[in-house]
């Protein structure tokens, strides 16, 4: 034994390999798309034993699924953090909010074109999921706005699931890196039920 070289936990391993099995997923759908993607490819990019990915997953939609959940979660958690960070006027919460989403999509390529174009075809589950996440983005653009001003239900959905598909047209083309310049576009976009 190393006297100089800390021993790792076993949990900690783990927890590294998992993640980079999700980041390679993240990274193979983006290039191939979920149906080229094999677990060979996945076991490969990772840089893990193929018994290594069945010990923590059952198959391919089973880490896709995970993978997917994991950028969901990033994602809305800085979406929901720069809302609330926003400012006192509900108008500016909102801008930051969608500045704080298209941050994170630029930020993340692999994830986001895992999430805005995958996601929503890949599988039955992985469509549920992300039809959850438009669920709780137009959840917090009602929470965001005034209530007695604001649009119905269906024209707040409406407009989260049109900013959506415009990401997805942006990042079909790869221009993923530049989607948080749409923030001004899209905030008015978004905004315009309450002009």
């Amino acid at each position: 034994m190393n006297p100089t070289r800390p021993l790792l936990s076993r949990e900690f391993v783990l927890a590294h390999r998992r993640s980079y099995m999700l980041d390679a997923v993240a990274e193979l759908s983006g290039e191939r798309g979920y149906e080229a993607m094999t677990i060979s490819d996945i076991v490969k990019r990772a840089h893990v034993a193929r018994k290594t990915l069945y010990e923590n997953y059952g198959g391919k939609e089973e880490v896709f699924l995970a993978a997917v959940d994991a950028a969901f979660a990033a994602a809305l958690e800085r979406t929901e953090a720069a809302c609330a960070a926003g400012g006192r006027e509900w108008r500016e919460r909102v801008r930051a909010a969608l500045a704080g989403l298209l941050e994170y999509l630029a930020d993340h390529p692999a994830e986001a074109h895992m999430l805005i174009v995958e996601a929503p075809a890949a599988t039955t589950a992985s469509a549920a999921r992300y039809q959850d996440a438009i669920v709780r983005l137009t959840a917090l653009l009602a929470d965001a706005t005034p209530a007695a001003e604001g649009p119905s239900d269906v024209i707040e959905e409406a407009v989260v699931g049109g900013a959506a598909w415009i990401l997805n047209r942006q990042i079909r083309r790869g221009e993923v890196e530049q989607v948080s310049g749409l923030t001004s576009e899209l905030s008015e976009f978004v905004l315009a039920p309450w002009a």
